[in-house]
């Protein structure tokens, strides 16, 4: 059995709340972690420094077309960064994910 963690980075942490609850309120994510990140990157042509909120979404795998659609929808960058990697963990706690998502 296998799942996906999915990556997004935020603004601050209340955006980044308000876009992991929705996702758990509609079951889509069964939860959640956030971590404070500092990024550099190229932005209007030049280089940008900030800090920043990633989360780290825990789903089935058949939910990240619905899972980067929701969070498309509602985060406020113009270019989210929205990225998926396939994981797998002990059984038990895959058994718990795919309990938990609709």
């Amino acid at each position: 059995m296998t799942f996906i963690i999915i990556y997004v980075t935020h603004k601050n942490l209340k955006e980044a709340k308000k876009i992991s609850s929705h996702l758990l309120k509609k079951r889509l994510i069964a939860c959640v972690n956030f971590f404070p990140i500092e990024s550099n990157y190229w932005w209007n042509n030049k280089i940008t420094n900030s800090k920043e909120i990633i989360s780290l979404l825990k789903t089935k795998k058949e939910n990240w077309l619905k899972v980067k659609s929701e969070v498309k929808k509602i985060h406020p960058y113009t270019t989210p960064c929205i990225m998926k990697f396939d994981v797998e963990a002990n059984d038990d706690y895959e058994k718990w994910i795919n309990k938990e998502i609709t």
